[in-house]
């Protein structure tokens, strides 16, 4: 028989952007209901996306580390891993990960559904479960928090066993020799990492002219260079015409009339907002052709007392940023505004081998504006923890402001950059003469330490200044 439930809001979603909203509004003494699909807390993020690819890379950076540090390795001798191999590593991450999560839920008294949500009218759900029963959920205010999935094009088998995409490449269970990668955005770029540091032959096909084009050229020449030294083929400016599945791999033909045969193709052009089934037509909301959803600064849609965040709105489309914009949404629907905002210089963290990192503007973006601005550089091979740990591939450049030394972009390639990116984020997040340059020049660091890469890029910089 179907119940009919009431709170002061529902969140669609337990993702990082859901996970926000919800911790957001029983802190403020809330009553709330997260409803999620799965039968696990944690959503695409902690199950397909971020929590496992990481997991993925760093089991594989640390087997490129040991062969290639001569303290454990002779040259003689190699360790080696397989996919399914560091999968099992990922896999009890991901498990940690979801008991943690779950465990908020429940000390701050959640009430969960497990099954699907669709509106019924403006303020009433229906959830229904998987053994076809469905209840009804009433609330003030609800947050549509449901993520996104990869985008599948029509002319794609994805049903062949050999043709996956960035969620389903996690149930591989052959050991491939060599892979196809469609699409050189983040995923694709992550994954290539991956691969390739399993010895498995990698062709990275990309649709654009150059890799990662939102970011420092100089970074993105960087990887470009890397991947080229270590053996994965890219080929930019391509489309496919037909991937066609074969008994024992894939063909990619392309428009260019080359064809690339491989064991398998990870398929990783794109994402598409999960908003279809949501039964959006009932309340008079439509999302765009990529499935996302608009929002106002404080999250809400077309209907005031209905807030979309994280991955289903598009941009920047970080976990990151999704978990801050569910507790923004969260605190705008209690006290009617928020006080708070997402901060305008977002971190980007991309975990290829090695790591990418930036805050704030590229040298593209200042040439661009005109703004006259300087660069300074540290080389990792030049600071006495990098040679310690062995981690001397890599770079740190900072930008400023030739006049004010108000530091304008930063950028780091190498081991750890997603963590050494925030030293610096916290120096230009500073209102007025607190963003300077010389912050870096005037404090004193740990020694030896990863960071003193911005005492060296600092000094750098100010030394071109006349």
């Amino acid at each position: 028989m179907q119940q009919h439930f009431h709170f002061d809001a529902i969140v669609i979603g337990s993702g990082p952007g859901g996970e926000g909203a919800a911790m957001g509004l029983v802190k403020q003494g809330a009553r709330v209901a997260v409803i999620e699909r799965y039968n696990n807390v944690g959503g695409g993020c902690t199950h397909w996306g971020t929590i496992p690819s990481k997991a993925l890379r760093h089991a594989v950076s640390r087997i490129i580390e040991f062969n290639q540090n001569p303290l454990y390795s002779d040259n003689s001798r190699a360790i080696s891993s397989s996919f399914s191999d560091i999968l099992r590593h990922a896999d009890r991450v991901i498990n940690q990960q979801t008991r943690m999560r779950q465990g908020f839920y429940d000390r701050n008294h959640c009430q969960m559904f497990s099954g699907d949500a669709s509106f019924v009218d403006a303020k009433t759900l229906n959830v229904r479960y998987a053994d076809g029963t469905s209840d009804r959920l009433t609330a003030d205010n609800i947050v549509i928090a449901t993520g996104s999935r990869p985008y599948r094009p029509e002319n794609v088998d994805f049903t062949h066993e050999r043709i996956y995409d960035s969620d389903t490449i996690l149930q591989l269970s052959h050991e491939p020799q060599h892979v196809i990668i469609y699409g050189a955005g983040v995923i694709g770029c992550e994954y290539a990492s991956i691969f390739r540091g399993l010895s498995v032959k990698v062709d990275l096909i990309n649709t654009r002219d150059r890799l990662l084009a939102f970011l420092d050229q100089e970074m993105s020449d960087a990887l470009s260079y890397h991947f080229w030294n270590n053996g994965v083929v890219i080929r930019h400016n391509e489309e496919f015409e037909q991937i066609e599945g074969t008994p024992d791999g894939v063909i990619v033909h392309l428009k260019s009339g080359k064809k690339v045969k491989a064991d398998c193709l990870l398929y990783a052009n794109g994402r598409t907002g999960n908003t279809s089934g949501l039964g959006l037509e009932n309340i008079g909301l439509e999302a765009d052709s990529r499935g996302l959803l608009k929002v106002n600064s404080m999250y809400q849609t077309a209907l005031p007392h209905v807030y979309a965040v994280g991955d289903v709105i598009g941009y920047p489309s970080l976990a990151s940023a999704a978990y801050d914009q569910g507790r923004i949404a969260a605190q705008a629907m209690i006290q009617g505004e928020a006080q708070v905002h997402l901060i305008d210089d977002i971190p980007t963290g991309i975990y290829t081998i090695p790591e990418i990192s930036s805050v704030g503007k590229t040298e593209q973006e200042l040439t661009a504006m005109k703004v006259p601005y300087e660069v300074g550089r540290a080389q990792f091979k030049h600071l006495a923890r990098a040679q310690i740990v062995g981690m001397d591939v890599g770079s740190l450049k900072i930008l400023f402001h030739r006049e004010t030394k108000q530091i304008l972009g930063i950028h780091c390639f190498g081991e750890r950059a997603a963590e050494i990116i925030h030293i610096g984020q916290a120096i230009m997040e500073q209102k007025g003469e607190g963003n300077t340059l010389e912050y870096f020049v005037n404090t004193t660091f740990n020694y030896p330490t990863m960071a003193e890469a911005y005492r060296v890029a600092a000094l750098n910089g100010l030394n071109r200044l006349f």
